[in-house]
């Protein structure tokens, strides 16, 4: 009876160990990770964007009638001041055109004058004297758009500004709305930075939210600014959202038309994000990434989320993590779809 006892112990025994081995051997197989638990928190997430420097106020200026410019009084990067004459045309062509309606109107009074006292001594008729009157009142408003066309054979300042650009030089001929310079308003209303941000971004985003602008064109300079505008419809170009920056306090000098500046902008608005660590995020690019997350702390799965905004170390997540109970900080590089994991965190 005792041996029989003591063989039965000893198979025990063998199964035990057999168990235990074929425990670890599964163990081994696992991949060992470290996990966060999530949690969704109201936050202010902040939005990094970048643009170039323009005004709301960029004009350009053409003649009203084509013709040979006779004079440009400004160059590229002038200040200009409102009402000063930037170019004028050759008039020669102009002012002939004016005689000659000046002189057709002149016979044509004299025509109606004289339609009427031979109406009124009975030798026209009422209509000859009426086709007279007709035709002095169009030779009158041929004459005064002759004078019209003279008035807008310049160019002058219609604010205070800067020139941008010079299209065309003295002795080209400019045809009528041709452009000839390029100005803007600068001086008078100040810079804008008009940028382009994602559909999520824009939804966040409301005009008077706060933004920091920087520009390489003035290093450690850092310049306060408002949303001024947003569009109420999408780039086809760029398939962004654009957004107007309005400068709180323009620089005097440092910034011209079509510079490139970043904005850090921070919508009064709060929203629902979670935050996880930078390692955790895998494939990021400006406003998506994957992570990999798990929910039964056995399998992994990779999930798609949308980035709220980088930082140095952590990111803000604003989509992807509604269902997912935690993610996985390290050990995602030997990490697939489905993988088999153990959970070692400390």
């Amino acid at each position: 009876m005792r041996y029989l006892t003591a063989i039965i112990m000893y198979s025990l025994f063998i199964i035990g160990c057999k168990t235990k081995a074929e425990f670890e051997t599964i163990n081994e197989d696992l991949i060992p990770v470290t996990t966060i638990s999530l949690q969704q928190d109201t936050v202010f997430q902040e939005i990094n964007t970048s643009g170039q420097f323009t005004t709301d106020e960029e004009s350009n200026l053409s003649f009203k009638s084509g013709g040979i410019i006779s004079r440009v009084f400004v160059q590229e990067g002038d200040a200009i001041r409102k009402g000063q004459l930037l170019a004028t045309l050759n008039l020669t062509e102009l002012n002939a055109l004016a005689e000659q309606a000046n002189l057709a109107y002149q016979k044509a009074k004299r025509d109606y004058e004289r339609a009427g006292n031979l109406y009124r001594d009975s030798v026209a008729t009422l209509e000859q004297m009426q086709n007279a009157k007709t035709a002095m009142d169009l030779a009158r408003q041929q004459y005064t758009s002759a004078g019209f066309n003279q008035q807008y054979a310049e160019i002058r300042a219609v604010r205070n500004g800067f020139v941008l650009r010079k299209f065309l030089n003295e002795g080209q001929y400019a045809a009528a709305g041709t452009p000839v310079l390029q100005t803007n308003g600068a001086a008078e209303k100040g810079w804008i930075l008009k940028t382009g941000v994602s559909d999520r971004q824009w939804a966040a985003l409301k005009p008077g939210d706060a933004a920091v602008i920087t520009t390489d064109a003035l290093p450690g300079t850092s310049i306060k600014g408002t949303i001024w505008k947003k569009s109420e419809g999408i780039d086809p170009v760029s398939g962004t959202f654009n957004i107007q920056i309005k400068l709180s306090e323009s620089p005097k000098s440092g910034i011209a038309s079509g510079l490139f500046g970043k904005a850090v902008i921070r919508p009064a608005q709060k929203t629902l994000a979670w935050s996880i660590p930078y390692d955790a995020l895998l494939d990021g690019s400006s406003d998506s990434g994957f992570v990999f997350a798990t929910n039964d702390n056995k399998t992994v799965q990779k999930v798609k989320v949308g980035i709220g905004s980088i930082e140095k170390d952590y990111v803000t997540i604003n989509s992807g993590l509604e269902n997912v109970k935690a993610v996985i900080v390290s050990g995602s590089a030997y990490l697939n779809e489905g993988s088999q994991i153990r959970i070692a965190n400390r």
